[in-house]
């Protein structure tokens, strides 16, 4: 079971975004890397390519870069605080997270 899911609110615990919070946009599990919004912002410079399928106007880009997913903490819903994430399985067999610091558990 994966700790961090789509969806899921983070805080960044290292480098230049520390404290930053945001929501995971997209998991690349093999790569072990995470994308959230707002956070690793880099500017590309595209080139105008018309006509054809995809038209691309050109100019800089803005877009989120991906990041190391041992650099983001999952954000406890009911606490608010960045935290550990446990598994738990419940009396039915299903696994489900759980917070390290309250014990809720987190959907």
């Amino acid at each position: 079971m994966a700790n961090i899911k789509k969806g899921d609110t983070v805080e960044v615990i290292t480098g230049e975004e520390k404290g930053t919070r945001g929501q995971v946009q997209r998991v690349q599990g093999k790569d072990g890397r995470v994308v959230v919004a707002g956070v690793g912002l880099v500017t590309k410079h595209q080139k105008p390519r018309p006509g054809g399928r995809g038209q691309v106007q050109g100019g800089q880009i803005q877009f989120e870069a991906a990041i190391q997913l041992s650099n983001v903490m999952l954000v406890c819903p009911k606490c608010n605080e960045a935290t550990r994430v446990g598994i738990h399985i419940n009396e039915s067999g299903v696994k489900t997270r759980i917070c390290k610091k309250c014990q809720s558990e987190i959907v």
